[in-house]
């Protein structure tokens, strides 16, 4: 497998490939609901989705109730696609635009929640950092962070491939800021590229503190249920019993 390190170019190639309109990437039922659920009550809710690819999560905050979603990504291809799902729908109260979250300038406290699925696996741990503190800037007080990582010990526990893996390079304290190239599968049998900035689950306690978060986080680790193996036990199978994701929600006090 080529490596792309360029984020905006391994998600240009692939814009089409995530664009969707239900559930079809593994991590759209292993992931994706659960930390929807976990920012409610959304209704009423200014939001911005940091990485919001072709905008799948923010149109099921809008169905959910939410007043706006700002999203942002890198990639314009992905943008490109959430532009046109928002005219296709005709969605009035959603923007999307292309940035870059390190040349985002923060000027007020303007959201009740930030949410960023699988963002910080493509960022460094000093990149976490400085762009936690830049949405720690952008919550208003009481408002809600919320995000979701690869559980960082997925990629030392799985040695297989399919339906999702990525490939280690060091050991999990050796390889900490280290690229673990990977891939992620779609029930139709089509499978995307995925990145890791390998970070340990101390990391992300570190960079939340070092951006002024003084509550406590809500952590969960995030796995293949029984529901998900009724549901498709060829797809889900390989990955009962295996820690996928970490969600964390954590308050602005």
């Amino acid at each position: 497998m080529k490596v792309e390190k360029d984020t905006k170019k391994l998600y240009n190639k692939q814009a089409d490939a995530w664009s969707r309109k239900e559930p079809i990437l593994l991590s759209d039922y292993s992931a994706r609901p659960f930390v929807l659920e976990l920012c409610e009550p959304i209704s009423n809710l200014n939001i911005l989705d940091i990485g919001c690819g072709e905008g799948y999560v923010g149109r099921e905050m809008l169905k959910r109730g939410a007043k706006h979603v700002d999203g942002i990504d890198i990639s314009e291809k992905m943008i490109t696609h959430a532009l046109q799902e928002k005219e296709n729908q005709n969605i009035q109260n959603a923007t999307y635009t292309v940035q870059d979250i390190s040349k985002l300038s923060v000027s007020e406290e303007e959201y009740d929640l930030v949410i960023a699925m699988f963002l910080f696996n493509y960022l460094s741990i000093e990149e976490t950092q400085s762009t936690m503190e830049k949405i720690f800037d952008l919550l208003k007080p009481g408002g809600q962070f919320v995000f979701s990582v690869p559980h960082p010990l997925l990629a030392f526990l799985k040695k297989d491939k399919y339906p999702f893996y990525f490939d280690v390079k060091g050991g999990y304290f050796s390889g900490r800021n280290i690229l673990f190239p990977g891939e992620i599968w779609r029930r139709d049998g089509i499978a995307v590229n995925v990145q890791c900035i390998h970070k340990t689950i101390q990391d992300y306690f570190s960079c939340l503190k070092a951006a002024n978060y003084k509550a406590i986080p809500e952590v969960y680790e995030l796995h293949i249920n029984d529901e998900h193996i009724k549901l498709d036990k060829q797809f889900f199978g390989p990955l009962k019993d295996l820690p996928l994701h970490m969600a964390f929600k954590i308050q602005k006090t």
